[in-house]
């Protein structure tokens, strides 16, 4: 009897294997060889019904101690929220499973096989983007955010290439080529876009800051990963970005060490593959949960999917993972000023920046920005004071901020106080010169006062400003290609170098 329990179990896992590697496999879900593989997961499956009731007892007890994927529900303000609907589909497996968010905005799923899920959740006509999370590792995740908004601005398609490209051994894409991508526009306001692009740089530069790598053993796969590391900084250097994008690919799969997995998230990042950017560096940020810059990374990338709160969010977990490092303090600021709405947790953590650096000229301009922003939606005299204390101190730190001159000479404008405006745009032109706002909001307040004369040469200097950063940014996106993606259901083609 022990050993047909023993042939019988042999039967039922190989049955339950091949039916998640059919889960997930893109080849096997059309063509000639379905038919096939469906009679012999037909056959596999018939061994269910003479399994005794002891050995479907330890399977299901297996399944019972499997992994737990737990989160929280949030609003737009970051604050958690309870009684949310939250609905949990495996990829390619039929129905779902649901949980009620506890008052704490807390949910988790326990018991669960490896396999790729996506996750949303639902309150009373708000519902969140689906999140992506992999447990093919076999291990707990880590906590995911969902974040609520108003159903109309979660276009249905969002994530629809995202859910796409789920890990197993392999993505599900492909990077098939480069194009010239500036004809192809972002997502969001000009400013926003050439935020994302600022951002994608600014990650590039955290390359420098790498942990040093622990290698336990000089030889086999992880000195293989490092030559195709290599190689493909080699080939972004020369310019073939194309070829680096795959040897950054090839070393996470022979090694995926932090370093290896934020180089491909990098390198997609910085050639506008935005969506399979967010992919790698989530998966990173599974794999390798005390990595601030991959956070940072993926809030860069999230902001470069409009994905505004779900970018500040990445970044403020960044920055609680090390308060001392100011990097993602530096994103968030960025982020806060071309979001068009005020951002979660983003003025708590760069409070804590200024905090932090009393004496940073930044910390505190961005900070004063962050209340400037939320004064849009809730206008309050202390705040706005608190602002322009902020700013100044900014100047006095440093006397070349032109930025905090322009936000003092506005703050003045709105007070009607032009005279004031004036002297303060004049500061910022002085500090900044190619700052192409300062010189059409001094026209502004030119005109204001009567001097249509000095108003016009301030406009005409902007426009000058202008048509010269609009050229030379054209120059920069011609010379940076944009990857060519090619998914699963997509034909393939040979695209144009």
């Amino acid at each position: 009897m022990e050993q047909l329990r023993q042939v019988e179990k042999q039967r039922v896992m190989k049955a339950v294997n091949l039916r998640e590697q059919l889960s997930t496999s893109p080849f096997l879900s059309k063509g000639r060889h379905y038919g096939r593989f469906r009679r012999f997961l037909a056959i596999g499956a018939l061994g269910l019904v003479w399994i005794p009731s002891v050995l479907a007892q330890q399977i299901r007890s297996q399944h019972l101690e499997g992994v737990t994927v737990r989160g929280v529900v949030r609003n737009l303000d970051g604050k958690p929220v309870g009684s949310a609907v939250v609905r949990l589909e495996q990829k390619g497996v039929p129905g779902a499973l649901q949980r009620t968010s506890d008052g704490a905005g807390d949910f988790s799923f326990s018991g669960l096989l490896k396999g790729t899920y996506q996750l949303s959740a639902e309150k009373s006509g708000l519902r969140s983007r689906t999140a992506t999370v992999d447990t093919l590792s076999g291990t707990d995740k880590e906590e995911v955010n969902l974040i609520l908004e108003d159903s109309g601005s979660v276009p249905s398609d969002s994530n629809a290439s995202l859910q796409g490209m789920a890990f197993a051994d392999k993505p599900n894409f492909t990077i098939a080529g480069v194009t010239d991508w500036t004809a192809v526009g972002g997502h969001g306001s000009d400013a926003s876009l050439r935020t994302s692009e600022d951002l994608a740089n600014k990650t590039l530069s955290l390359k420098s800051t790498e942990p040093k790598a622990s290698v336990a053993s000089v030889g086999g796969e992880t000195v293989e990963a490092t030559r195709h590391r290599l190689a493909g900084e080699v080939d972004e250097r020369s310019g073939d970005s194309l070829a680096a994008v795959h040897e950054y690919e090839q070393a996470v799969r022979l090694d995926p060490s932090e370093q290896n997995y934020f180089e491909w998230g990098t390198e997609l990042l910085l050639h506008r593959a935005v969506w399979q950017a967010q992919e790698v560096f989530q998966k990173g940020s599974q794999i390798h949960p005390q990595s601030a810059r991959m956070l940072t990374g993926l809030g860069a990338s999230f902001f470069s999917g409009a994905r505004y709160d779900e970018a500040a969010l990445s970044l403020c977990h960044a920055s609680d993972l090390n308060p001392k490092d100011i990097e993602p303090y530096l994103f968030l600021g960025k982020i806060q000023i071309a979001a068009p709405q005020p951002l979660p947790c983003v003025e708590k953590k760069l409070a804590r920046f200024v905090e932090a650096e009393p004496a940073n000229a930044l910390a505190n301009y961005f900070y004063a920005m962050a209340i400037l922003k939320r004064q849009q939606q809730h206008l309050e005299e202390r705040a706005t004071q608190r602002a322009e204390r902020l700013l100044t101190k900014a100047i006095t730190i440093d006397p070349k901020c032109g930025e905090a001159y322009l936000q003092l000479g506005i703050l003045s404008a709105s007070q009607h106080d032009f005279k004031k405006a004036t002297d303060f745009y004049t500061k910022a032109i002085r500090a900044s010169p190619q700052l192409g706002e300062a010189h059409y909001r001094l026209g502004v307040a030119y005109d204001r006062v009567g001097e249509s004369e000095k108003a016009k040469q301030e406009f005409k200097i902007h426009d000058e400003i202008e048509k010269q950063r609009a050229e030379a940014i054209e120059r920069q996106r011609r010379e940076l290609k944009q990857f060519l993606i090619v998914l699963p259901e997509q034909p393939t083609h040979t695209p144009s170098h």
